[in-house]
């Protein structure tokens, strides 16, 4: 159960800080009527899922098999965690662009959600990399219940989010949301540091042999 719990603060404290799925989503809240707020979310929280899966799932099973491999990634891995936390703890961009059109087809929405997820290569490297080094680090079913926790922070996120926005449009500012990043990224920063120490734990019987 703790790694289910694990992959759930996790999946929250990732998912939560500000860019282009959050603002488009907290837009959509802000300027449309619920059932197409909803809508939204469930396209952007399906391509969410399916990328964090693929990237778990496709690189860990990769890193089973060398040793040397899953070393590197871990090790990579935590790098990267603790400097997409960095990122996100001093990011200050979080204005909500008013003139942002959502009120687009639910097509354009699909494919918009599809490129911004699938064919983001930065989102593909951060998702490979965080989510295969925790891989490396919690094979078969310790694994599964950390991706499960994943996707229902997913869930609950972008459903919460979004339904909390619509309720409360008129008391959300750029103040909250820096708060937001402030708190995810210390949390990543702290989850990049546990990456490198069980990379060290990893190493070290390597070492000695």
């Amino acid at each position: 159960m703790s790694n289910f719990i694990q992959g759930l603060i996790l999946g929250f404290v990732y998912v939560m800080p500000i860019g282009t799925q959050n603002i488009f989503v907290i837009n959509t809240a802000l300027r449309q009527r619920r059932s197409r707020t909803l809508l939204t979310a469930l396209i952007v929280f399906l391509f969410d899922i399916s990328l964090a899966i693929a990237c778990f799932f496709g690189v860990g099973a990769i890193l089973q098999t060398a040793t040397w491999l899953k070393l590197s990634i871990l090790c990579l891995g935590s790098m990267i965690v603790i400097y997409i936390g960095f990122s996100i703890f001093v990011d200050k961009n979080t204005n909500i662009d008013s003139d942002t059109n959502v009120n687009i087809p639910i097509t354009k929405v699909l494919t918009t959600a599809f490129v911004v997820t699938w064919l983001n290569p930065q989102a593909l490297i951060d998702g490979s990399l965080m989510l295969g080094a925790f891989h490396a680090s919690m094979p078969g079913y310790a694994g599964t219940l950390f991706i499960s926790g994943v996707c229902i922070a997913s869930f609950l996120w972008w459903f919460g989010m979004s339904s909390f926005v619509s309720l409360f449009k008129a008391k959300i500012s750029s103040k909250t949301l820096r708060i937001i990043n402030i708190v995810c990224g210390a949390v990543i920063m702290f989850y990049g540091a546990k990456l490198f120490v069980d990379f060290i734990k990893m190493l070290m019987p390597i070492i000695k042999n």
